[in-house]
């Protein structure tokens, strides 16, 4: 059978395939999200869909693996905004490679791989303040991170923790 455009099959439990339609612009029809959509729409749309079932069923923990995947500076700002939302009613675990989004964890952990006896061991730290400011450099500007990385970290966190509380406050 045809819906829409699109060939939905039916057997004896129902409709076996759903369709995720999407107009990423104004003035554009709705398409299917997996014809259309880049690797940051995909990101953001996943985000959106876990906010809306977070807020109707309470699910109690949320994880985000690597929701930056092909989204930019830019664009993480608002992700970042939108998990540090979301945990103010969930415990919200997200793994990212980007500064922008880390900068709005309550709690920031550097995840770490080493090589012992011929093996590989992962290692987590909490970091404190100024552990965060030496990650986020090193996020913004590779593992040398240098002055002018450790400087916009330090004004990243900064800008992130004030707004933080400004919307903490207000809630």
């Amino acid at each position: 059978m045809e819906l829409g455009g699109d060939a939905i099959a039916f057997d004896a439990s129902g409709v076996d395939q759903v369709v995720y339609r999407i107009a990423p612009n104004p003035g554009e029809p709705a398409r299917p999200l997996a014809r259309i959509a880049s690797g940051g729409e995909l990101s953001r749309v996943a985000l959106a869909i876990k906010e809306v079932l977070a807020g109707a069923d309470g699910t109690p923990t949320l994880v985000f693996d690597e929701i930056d995947t092909g989204i930019g500076g830019r664009s993480a700002d608002p992700v970042g905004r939108s998990l540090w939302a979301l945990a103010r009613d969930h415990q919200v675990l997200c793994v990212t490679h980007l500064a922008q989004i880390a900068a709005y964890a309550d709690a920031h952990f550097q995840i770490s791989k080493r090589e012992r006896d011929g093996r590989t061991v992962t290692a987590v730290e909490r970091l404190d303040r100024e552990g965060r400011i030496v990650e986020l450099a090193q996020m913004l500007g590779g593992s040398g991170g240098g002055p002018a990385a450790m400087a916009s970290a330090r004004e990243l966190l900064d800008r992130t923790e004030a707004w933080r509380h400004e919307v903490g406050v207000a809630r």
